[in-house]
């Protein structure tokens, strides 16, 4: 059991604070006054002037795109969205191997944890590696410590064979494994593949994680194809029905479609930062309703980040308060908690090295959170009852050895990378 001593708790969701001494153990979380206790702490660590608070929830995440950070550009320069897609995401994920899959997994969750975030909604993709990549990816954020909520990208762009491999291994994962069927995007994916998907989401209980209209071709290409606009498509198969249901980045949508998704259960990741840097657009949460929760895209790894870039890019496209924008980061753990997944439990914490020269207060605390707090405060992190970051240390693994080894196989990525474009 770890006691956090004299500590300043942050209740997440009313952001009341009291004074306390904190008692984590797994699955158990427990609050005294000042008081001994004997025989029951194995390690105790010292919150005077620290703020503790639960730990944060990845909305969306590429953790196969971790190797590619400094990459030289692609053969041919992009220019749009979907040439972003062909000489670049889907050259890589085509070129990743199991131990390349197993490195992402491992750097990405260290990146995590060291930002405070213990629970990963994971979109993953490895064309000619699908067999057991789920399982190894899960592998990789529990060597961390990480809880996660993860799924194969179900796609028809590179072939039936491929497109059958994504089925069975999202199957096959899901019989062992809390987690989702993912998909693509509505324009890389055939009737005939909607329909696999939706029964696999039918027999597991599951939901769909789908791209839905990141860009205007995802809306062009549903209508030339099918007749419909993307939400209308993905709801003739039951995906919005689901409240486990992730749709991602909903730029680009209809006012008909806006209120689909409003009077449905599922949830809509919104991720700023990935849309500037794609130049698709910008985020509404206009008639969406309130099951809106945040990601990275596969950017970075670190939610406080990810809340900034919402609130200030939203000034001008989708206008909030500090605490509409702080609920938005933390709607997360309502998503896991309605949907009883675990690994997001009271026992999930982080410890905040937070000198702020002025008063922290409970009507203030979302302005703290927007124009103070970021990574850097973040000192210590408790994933279902363990410490996995001591002194912005990671306790759990060898990161150096883990970095050495994922930059020579970045090499070998971005090599075979040149030899597809």
């Amino acid at each position: 059991m770890i006691l956090l001593q004299d500590a300043t708790y942050i209740d997440f969701e009313t952001l009341e604070l009291k004074n306390c001494d904190i008692l984590v153990a797994s699955g158990k979380v427990e609050f005294h006054q000042a008081r001994t206790y004997k025989g029951v702490v194995s390690e105790t660590i010292n919150c005077s002037g620290k703020l503790v608070t639960h730990s944060f929830v990845v909305g969306h995440h590429h953790a196969y795109s971790a190797l590619s950070r400094g990459m030289g550009a692609p053969i041919k320069s992009p220019e749009n969205f979907y040439e972003i897609l062909k000489y670049v995401w889907w050259t890589l994920d085509k070129c990743l191997t199991p131990e390349m899959v197993e490195y992402s997994g491992l750097v990405t969750a260290m990146a995590c944890a060291k930002a405070g975030a213990t629970f990963v909604i994971d979109h993953h993709a490895s064309p000619n590696a699908v067999e057991g990549s789920l399982e190894t990816l899960a592998k990789a954020f529990e060597k961390v410590g990480l809880s996660h909520l993860l799924c194969y990208e179900i796609s028809d762009r590179d072939g039936d064979k491929i497109t059958r491999q994504g089925l069975d291994e999202t199957d096959n994962y899901l019989k062992e494994h809390q987690g989702l069927v993912g998909l693509h995007a509505s324009f890389t994916l055939s009737d005939k593949t909607m329909e696999a998907a939706s029964e696999l989401m039918q027999k597991y209980s599951s939901g769909v994680h789908i791209h839905v209209a990141e860009d205007k071709y995802d809306q062009q290409h549903c209508h030339e194809n099918f007749g419909k606009p993307v939400v209308e498509r993905l709801n003739s198969f039951g995906f919005l029905d689901s409240g486990k249901s992730i749709l991602v980045h909903c730029l680009h949508l209809t006012d008909k479609e806006r209120n689909l998704i409003e009077q449905s259960p599922c949830w809509v990741v919104q991720n700023t930062e990935s849309n500037l840097n794609n130049n698709v657009g910008y985020f509404s949460s206009k008639g969406l309703g309130k099951n809106i929760m945040l990601g990275t895209d596969g950017m970075h790894s670190d939610m406080l980040q990810s809340m900034k870039a919402a609130y200030f890019v939203g000034q001008n496209y989708d206008p909030m308060s500090p605490l509409q924008a702080y609920y938005r980061l933390r709607n997360a753990h309502r998503y896991t908690a309605q949907n009883g997944f675990t690994g997001d439990g009271p026992d999930n914490l982080v410890v905040l090295d937070y000198d702020s020269p002025t008063p922290v207060t409970q009507e203030n605390l979302a302005g703290h959170f927007v124009y103070g707090i970021n990574q850097a405060h973040i000192q210590h992190v408790i994933a279902n009852g363990r410490l996995i970051l001591k002194n912005r240390k990671l306790t759990t693994v060898d990161e150096e050895a883990i970095l050495k080894e994922s930059q020579e196989l970045a090499l070998k990525l971005w090599q075979c990378m040149m030899i597809k474009s």
